[in-house]
């Protein structure tokens, strides 16, 4: 099959803020990857602002935008509860798609995504962008480079809701590791009335808590917390990640997005711990762009361990400043567009977010059991 040469023609699919703010500049700042050709909403108002913001055409007819401006790729940004069908909808229109998360509410509209994908020679991936961001790009890097040798469990505790934290926590115990068990317990709590940011309000407010168990074959576990208080809360101010390894571990520790990496190995001798010293190495002294992220690690086969930034700056001084959340969403356009270039396997995709999802909703069944422990794959009925 003859492969695309040149920048890929993308539609954005839906009008929700993220078209606005997040995809629309960041498809701009790749045009040596992607063109934004048009764009597609359900509302013939919003279709139009987006479209005249961006530049391009706009339209309520998804099969008239395909005809008229030929896009390969569809970027599905929607209302949250619209992800499945509308993702749904691109693939059967024929498009390689980037989905939002979750890549479906229910694990059935997920199946059907990617049947019909599949059966149509179709790429999928998932903007899952939380393990793609540079300090989590890093503790991968040294995951995997052996420094800590095998990691037996992985904590998500706060750093993430739902999916986003599952992804998160399985990253460090690799995924291609197997869940099999969930054990899970979701609980309500009244709070003290205060600020919400997000909200913009001032009041009485009620968290959910869930916490979940979750067991992989060669027993591995992993733990996951969370509140819906996480992201905007006073009373829920901390963000960890960590994992315990054979040879080391790793925390993340932070009070909301203001977070600090400890990274630990064995010093000479095993008495004490060895600290890796991370470095975000800028464009200048003084800041710029970031380059790399760099572990200087004390260990003498392997002192240094780079995550080169793919996205900075060709010549030096002279390109956006991403920030690190637009870093992780971009890798998820790239992951996309080599996958369409080469006939390659996204770096993520659908199957993984499928069991992110499932493994969330896993939590929430076995809560309604009693804290009943919920095998993996669920019941096909619970899928429904």
């Amino acid at each position: 099959m003859a492969q695309p040469t040149g920048p890929l023609r993308v539609a954005i699919i839906g009008t929700s803020s993220r078209s606005d703010y997040l995809y629309g500049p960041l498809l701009r700042a790749l045009p040596d990857e992607v063109e934004v050709v048009s764009v597609w909403g359900r509302s013939a108002e919003s279709s139009r602002r987006l479209g005249e913001r961006l530049g391009v055409p706009w339209y309520t007819d998804l099969e008239r935008l395909i005809r008229e401006t030929a896009p390969v790729i569809g970027i599905v940004s929607v209302a949250y509860d619209a992800n499945g069908q509308v993702g749904l909808m691109a693939v059967e229109a024929g498009l390689h798609v980037l989905l939002e998360t979750p890549i479906a509410h229910k694990l059935r509209e997920a199946d059907a995504i990617i049947a019909a994908a599949n059966a149509r020679g179709l790429k999928i991936e998932v903007a899952e962008q939380f393990h793609r961001r540079p300090q989590e790009q890093i503790k991968l890097k040294l995951i995997e480079a052996g420094l800590f040798g095998r990691v037996h469990t992985s904590f998500n505790d706060f750093a993430g809701h739902g999916y986003h934290g599952v992804s998160v926590m399985r990253s460090y115990l690799g995924f291609d590791a197997h869940p099999e068990q969930v054990t899970g317990a979701v609980r309500q709590y009244d709070l003290a009335p205060h600020w919400s940011r997000l909200a913009e309000t001032r009041g009485a407010r009620q968290e959910t808590q869930e916490h979940g168990i979750i067991t992989f074959v060669g027993g591995q576990l992993g733990l996951f917390h969370w509140t819906s208080e996480g992201y905007d809360s006073a009373l829920r101010w901390w963000r960890s990640s960590r994992f315990l390894a054979e040879k080391g571990m790793g925390i993340s520790v932070g009070v909301h997005i203001d977070v600090r990496e400890q990274l630990t190995l064995l010093s000479p001798g095993g008495e004490a711990p060895r600290f890796v010293t991370l470095e975000r190495r800028l464009e200048r002294v003084d800041g710029g762009a970031l380059i790399a992220m760099v572990a200087h690690t004390g260990d003498p086969d392997l002192p240094i361990i780079t995550w080169e930034n793919p996205f900075r700056p060709a010549v030096r001084g002279h390109g956006r400043q991403w920030h690190d959340d637009e870093i992780g969403v971009a890798g998820c356009i790239i992951s996309l567009v080599n996958a369409v270039r080469h006939d390659t396997a996204p770096t993520y995709g659908p199957g993984q977010a499928r069991l992110d999802q499932e493994i969330i909703l896993a939590i929430q069944f076995s809560s309604q059991q009693g804290g009943a422990p919920m095998s993996l794959p669920l019941d096909r009925a619970l899928q429904d």
